[in-house]
């Protein structure tokens, strides 16, 4: 029985959540956020890789990476920033201002989200939920590798869509009431838009894209990567792969490798390395057990390829992540 590789994938990298600001913006406004990586620290301890998002409840403002002309969002719009680039918000295009990391830095006591307000006083012109997502980067994140810098998803082109609709209410519903436990559900429909979003853009992308994405979408690559991830420790071959999917051998390995970027079997060991980087990090079960559990044979063989892929043998990465930890 296959799995659902992007439930996988979103499992295996450790996806976790948070809502960090409640931005209230009057005309004129700016605000600029760093590269991730200088406020992960803050906003997620632990995570390997921060991805930067914002839903705009109310109102309108623009949005766009420092180097690049920004795209204006409105009201039910997301836009997510998954290489963790520097970016801007603001009342209109073209404005710029220097990151303040000391909102990072708020009080620990306040209940997420912290509320800020930018601008003069009146009426707010927005309101802007700002969250972040966590993943494990190393050593192969599929997903991550194929989003691009930017992903907008306009809330007008998918009224329809009641479940985006419904996560976006759920998230002003709990940023307003401020009732117990709103951290945690205000997490978890973070990774749930965040999930949406995905789908939505694998959705619309058009025909003739590569990449992770679009393989997932393919009737045959798709079927492929769903039945690696549904059992990465099988003794696959690519014959046995290309019956499995209806297709030659030659054909699949084409097909996939124009899609993925890289043939089946060089996939799956770059999967399995990161399900076992998943358990190293555990620290709890022996390096034999974890070979088995990848698909391994011995635990001299998954030493090699784990250096070979990864660049550190297994006991070395386990070692510097308990350090880092």
């Amino acid at each position: 029985m296959g799995a659902d590789a992007l439930s996988d994938v979103l499992r295996a990298v450790r996806l976790c959540s948070a809502m960090f600001f409640h931005l209230d913006v009057r005309a004129p406004w700016v605000a600029a956020a760093p590269a991730s990586s200088a406020c992960a620290s803050a906003v997620l301890p632990g995570a390997q890789h921060v991805i930067e998002y914002h839903v705009v409840l109310d109102g309108c403002c623009w949005g766009g990476l420092i180097d690049e002309p920004s795209v204006q969002l409105d009201a039910g719009d997301i836009i997510a920033f998954p290489q963790g680039s520097p970016h801007v918000l603001s009342s209109g295009p073209g404005m710029r201002a220097i990151p303040d990391l000391s909102y990072y830095r708020q009080p620990t006591a306040d209940q997420l989200p912290h509320r800020i307000s930018i601008g003069d006083n009146g009426p707010a012109d927005a309101r802007i939920l700002c969250g972040f997502l966590g993943c494990d980067a190393r050593p192969f994140n599929p997903l991550l590798e194929a989003l691009p810098p930017v992903l907008h998803l306009r809330g007008s082109a998918y009224r329809d869509r009641s479940s985006l609709a419904f996560l976006i209410n759920a998230a002003r519903t709990e940023t307003e009431g401020r009732r117990a436990g709103g951290e945690g559900v205000l997490a978890r429909l973070g990774e749930l838009l965040f999930v949406e979003a995905i789908r939505c853009h694998i959705e619309a992308l058009g025909p003739g894209q590569t990449g992770w994405l679009a393989g997932l979408g393919d009737r045959h690559v798709g079927q492929a990567l769903n039945l690696l991830h549904g059992n990465p420790a099988a003794d696959w071959t690519l014959d046995e792969l290309a019956k499995s999917v209806g297709l030659s051998r030659s054909t699949l390995a084409q097909r996939f490798t124009h899609l993925i970027g890289q043939p089946p079997m060089q996939y799956l060991t770059r999967w399995r390395m990161q399900l076992a980087a998943g358990l190293l990090a555990s620290g709890r079960d022996p390096i034999a057990r974890i070979a088995e559990a990848v698909g391994y044979d011995s635990e001299a063989a998954f030493n090699r390829a784990f250096r070979r892929t990864v660049g550190t043998p297994p006991a070395a990465w386990r070692q510097a992540h308990m350090a880092s930890a």
